[in-house]
């Protein structure tokens, strides 16, 4: 029997990633329980983030947090989430609700950043909402690489995402 899980408030605990090269901004939504578990994005085992870059850009799959770091910022990519804290059942976005954002013209300000790609409907969906206004520079929405989204297989995130990052 599976037992009923509530809500927790979640903060943020690790800062965006950027450099002053950096001319794409990939925005998540909040990190999931597994990402704050191990402190950096994208850190459930099943989430297929990291072989989608690293199939995309012809790289060995990152293993440590610095790895990923370098594959990110050598890439002229950043990463950050729309949602600084929340209210959230597990790692179910359709529970979020309580949102405080993000904000964003602080690292747009420090870098090249001219496009916005959001992994995932929810990080659109409050990036719209709350920070559209803030940076003038309108997102596209990206297929999901959580495991949940289990109608795109890593060959399809990886054609998808490689127009947007191309």
């Amino acid at each position: 029997m599976k037992s009923k899980q509530f809500y927790q408030h979640v903060i943020h605990t690790f800062g965006p990633l950027y450099n002053a090269d950096s001319r794409i901004l990939i925005l998540g939504s909040i990190p999931s329980p597994a990402s704050r578990e191990v402190g950096f994005y994208y850190g459930h085992p099943r989430n297929r983030f990291w072989p989608m870059l690293a199939e995309l850009f012809a790289v060995p799959l990152p293993e440590s947090i610095e790895e990923k770091k370098a594959l990110v910022l050598s890439h002229g990519l950043a990463l950050w989430d729309a949602i600084e804290e929340c209210d959230i059942i597990g790692a179910s976005d359709s529970s979020v609700k309580n949102v405080v954002p993000t904000v964003i013209p602080t690292l747009l300000a420090e870098t090249k950043v001219e496009r916005i790609l959001c992994n995932g409907a929810l990080s659109k969906k409050i990036y719209d909402k709350y920070q559209l206004e803030g940076t003038g520079i309108s997102a596209q929405q990206m297929p999901s690489t959580s495991p949940a989204n289990a109608a795109w297989s890593l060959e399809r995130l990886v054609e998808e995402w490689g127009k947007a990052l191309r």
